[in-house]
């Protein structure tokens, strides 16, 4: 059977289980909508979590980074993984213990402020409009490829599949087709992996193969793939371009994002109770570590055996998976010297233009693998993409109805409405989500990273210091998210969108690119807060006696 009709079936079956799973864990109470009634076991959770954390950022588009970034690319590798156990430490469990439905519940209770929530709500919403971009496109892509559609009619049709299962399910349905998400996506990363590094080196372990010698060849294959770099211009794969600051800021920003990133912890108020948080964390770290400690291996893979086959081939003998690519758009040819060769290299001679977000989708047709491996892939980028969509969504909906309606200016809301009022919200977030997807300010996984940017820049400080410091009140708290979404926010904008042409390390301040500004937006957030607040009156006593019972074990 042909790919198409291998990644219709593939894809159909799966699409199919997810809606299956929406209409009978569907939703019946704001308790069923926000947070699955609580009840959700620790295994089921911690895979839940993982499919919401890889998103298609980490299953499309990071090994594709690292395959043009090399060594670069690893502070994706460095900051996503590393978030995520900062996030288990220092805010999972305090924030189960809270016990409310969302982050902007924390911060509105914790801060004693109607404005607080408020602006916490924007950064909500802001955050994960930002992150949810990124994820529509991951959906366009893999359409626009596998079932020939164009990218926005691709976009379209995730938009359906996301509304089904996130208005009609809410968390409890999200939760249980993110569980069968997870299955999906990470058989699909792994199956083709396994192939590869079997074929290319001899051994079936992908993490192993990465360091280990070429069949055939006495040769590493990083070493291959290094002197592969060397003769096309690109310089040594191994060896990294960025500068020292802008590699720690990216990391930072990534992980101190995680940490703030609402989707992600509003998954800790599904389980039970505190301990069930930190065992659902543990889980969630050893699924996700699945994936990101292959990721540097399938980028190798597919970087090697890209170069190897089109470079200086005639276009008349380029590979099939070639053609296919340049159909979509996603890859560009150009013969500037019309000698009927494939020139790519690095520089003004480059012929070839290679959208970072196709090598894991295109990695097993290079590799020349079944075409059912090739339909595998195409459901497992889906259900990456879509598992988040549909958690951001949610926060988005439940930001709505919950902080802004219930809690903010509809106190006296019957339960009945507030959840009409959040599948409507939902809804609606769907079709602007489904806009950015076809509009989106940059590829899927820089995308996502300035949305760890601006979590990082205003939620972190305000969770974390109403956590651990009594002395930090609604002030301060206000004015910090403030300063950190505003600095960060025109920092991306100004480079990204009113001035792309200086968007270069010759312009960033200090050489900190867009990607890492969420560092230092962090850092004023801290500032700023803690200064306010010690100008300022401490908070009352039942707000530091709320904090001080957070803080005690049990």
């Amino acid at each position: 059977m042909s790919i198409q009709t291998w990644t219709f079936i593939i894809v159909g079956i799966s699409f199919a289980v997810y809606i299956l799973i929406a209409i009978i864990t569907r939703a019946k109470s704001t308790h069923d909508f926000y947070v699955a009634e609580g009840n959700v076991t620790p295994l089921a959770n911690g895979m839940a979590t993982a499919a919401d954390w890889m998103s298609a950022a980490s299953f499309i588009s990071m090994a594709g980074l690292i395959s043009f970034m090399g060594r670069d690319g690893a502070v994706y590798l460095m900051g996503w993984t590393g978030g995520y156990v900062l996030l288990a430490l220092l805010l999972a469990p305090y924030l189960r213990k809270f016990g409310k439905f969302t982050v902007p519940d924390f911060i509105g209770e914790r801060y004693y402020s109607r404005s607080a929530r408020i602006i916490a709500v924007v950064c909500a919403i802001f955050v994960s409009f930002t992150y949810v971009s990124g994820q529509m496109r991951g959906v366009g892509i893999v359409f626009s490829r596998f079932l020939d559609i164009p990218v926005n009619q691709g976009v379209i049709v995730g938009m359906a599949i996301v509304f089904i299962y996130a208005v009609l399910g809410g968390m409890k349905g999200i939760t249980y087709t993110q569980v069968a998400q997870y299955c999906v996506l990470i058989f699909a990363f792994m199956v083709p992996a396994i192939f590869i590094s079997f074929m290319m080196t001899g051994n079936p372990i992908p993490q192993l193969g990465f360091g280990s010698k070429l069949t055939g060849e006495n040769i590493y294959l990083l070493d291959k793939l290094d002197g592969l770099s060397v003769d096309l211009g690109f310089g040594a794969y191994t060896s990294g371009q960025k500068k020292l600051l802008d590699i720690f800021c990216i990391t930072a920003a990534l992980m101190i994002g995680t940490a703030g990133l609402p989707h992600v912890i509003v998954r800790f108020f599904t389980v039970k109770n505190i301990h069930s948080a930190r065992k659902s964390a543990a889980l969630a770290l050893l699924f996700i570590a699945i994936l990101y400690t292959t990721a540097p291996a399938v980028a190798a893979f597919a970087r090697t055996n890209m170069i190897l086959s089109i470079s200086e081939k005639p276009i008349a003998e380029a590979p099939q998976w070639f053609h296919n690519w340049t159909k979509t758009g996603l890859i560009t040819f150009t013969d500037k010297n019309n000698d009927g060769k494939i020139q790519y290299v690095k520089g003004d001679a480059n012929e070839v233009v290679v959208d970072k977000d196709i090598m894991v989708l295109a990695n097993p047709e290079i590799a020349r693998l079944p075409n059912w491996v090739v339909g595998l892939v195409a459901a497992g980028g889906l259900a990456a993409a879509l598992s988040t969509a549909a958690g951001l969504l949610l926060v988005i909906s439940t930001a709505i109805a919950h902080d802004l309606g219930k809690n903010t200016f509809y106190p006296n809301i019957s339960e009945k409405r507030e959840l009409g009022i959040a599948r409507i919200s939902a809804a609606v977030a769907v079709v602007v989500a489904g806009y950015f997807g076809m509009h989106p300010p940059g590829f899927v996984a820089q995308v996502v990273a300035f949305a760890f940017g601006l979590a990082a820049a205003s939620f972190f400080p305000a969770i974390v210091m109403g956590i651990f410091s009594v002395r930090i009140n609604k002030e301060g708290a206000i004015t910090g998210m403030i300063t950190g979404l505003l600095f960060t926010s025109a920092y991306i904008i100004w480079f990204n969108f009113l001035f792309p042409e200086t968007n270069n390390p010759d312009h960033w301040w200090l050489g900190i690119s867009p990607e890492g500004i969420g560092s230092v937006g962090m850092i004023l957030n801290f500032l700023v807060t803690g200064i306010v607040s010690h100008l300022t009156p401490p908070p009352p006593s039942s707000v530091i006696t709320m904090i001080e019972d957070i803080r005690k074990p049990g």
